[in-house]
């Protein structure tokens, strides 16, 4: 509210929403007591009630949808807000990590296990994770619900019960360099959306493309050849197989899948957006154009970002439908 939106004006994005439909009580009332989209069948009934055009009938629900979606200096807020605590997050972690033992030889994760201290550094950064994860989990559901909705829940659900648990049982030396891993491009992502708000395309495509290389250097080498090494092969070796590595090792392998899809859809995007120039817009929100000539227009002139679309995140949010996410 003191800081984003200042910033967001001086770089003129402007409080103002989608074209908003034309009142109308009948159409209003179907849209609130009976559905958001009707069908061909309804469309041709209120046609004939209203001596509509079907297609002018479509269009304003299209624009009664979008009219309750945030403006782009909400999702600039909201943007900068998370850009700031991942960007934040990440530089807190490195600078801890850097001095531990255990970010340069991951068997020192299982030494002297679980005989562990818990120092004051590594209890904040735990805390402050957790604390952020759990908002991720309960503000999808108030967020526009994206095709990747699943993805998400799912890796809000493995993530919380990986840091959850690693802390119950003492495994915060592991914990930490997930953590630390994972924070790594999400505050790239934060900054392309930002670049895409204030309208500069280039830098946003940049941003893209370096979040591209870091996310899959990180998610399908770093992560699979470094930590999965040593909670699957190394913990085995040093300590055995205590009673949750199963689990353990459940909840860090299907973070993994879930990075070979992401990874997938990302290098998808990165195809498309060498022949066109540019990445396209998000295909996973629920925004719509007036009509099919806004739609052609819409996917030929924006960025990776559609700046139409919520702020949903998700690690926060990434691609889904070959797509860039609108955050």
């Amino acid at each position: 509210r003191f800081i984003a939106k200042p910033c967001a004006i001086n770089l003129g994005i402007q409080d103002s929403g989608p074209h908003r439909a034309q009142p109308n009580a009948i159409l209003e009332k179907v849209f609130t007591s009976i559905t958001k989209s009707p069908d061909g069948k309804r469309l041709e009934g209120l046609s004939k009630q209203l001596d509509w055009d079907v297609r002018k009938i479509q269009r304003w629900f299209r624009h009664r949808r979008n009219q309750d979606k945030p403006t782009t200096l909400t999702k600039f807020c909201e943007s900068m807000w998370r850009f700031t605590f991942y960007l934040s997050i990440f530089f807190y972690g490195i600078r801890f990590l850097w001095t531990a033992p255990w970010f340069w030889d991951t068997r020192q994760c299982w030494y002297n296990y679980p005989f562990q201290p818990l120092t004051s550094k590594l209890y904040y950064y735990y805390i402050l994770e957790l604390a952020f994860y759990w908002s991720l989990m309960f503000s999808q559901f108030t967020d526009i619900k994206r095709k990747d909705f699943l993805i998400m829940f799912v890796h809000h659900l493995a993530t919380i019960g990986l840091i959850t648990f690693s802390y119950m049982n003492n495994m915060v030396r592991v914990g930490t360099l997930v953590l630390c891993l994972h924070d790594a491009s999400d505050f790239l992502l934060e900054a392309a959306k930002l670049a895409n708000y204030a309208k500069y395309q280039r830098l946003c495509d940049a941003f893209f493309m370096l979040f591209g290389v870091v996310f899959i250097v990180t998610r399908l080498g770093i992560y699979p050849f470094w930590i999965l090494n040593t909670t699957l092969f190394e913990s085995w070796e040093l300590i055995g197989p205590y009673p949750s590595w199963w689990l353990f090792n459940g909840l860090l392998v299907t973070l993994q899948v879930l990075h070979v899809i992401w990874s997938y859809l990302i290098i998808r995007t990165a195809s498309k957006a060498l022949v066109r120039g540019k990445v396209s817009k998000d295909d996973r929100s629920d925004v719509e154009s007036s009509s099919e000539e806004e739609d052609v227009t819409s996917n030929s002139t924006k960025g990776i970002f559609s700046t139409s679309s919520n702020g949903s995140n998700r690690l926060n949010g990434h691609v889904a439908g070959g797509q860039w996410t609108g955050e």
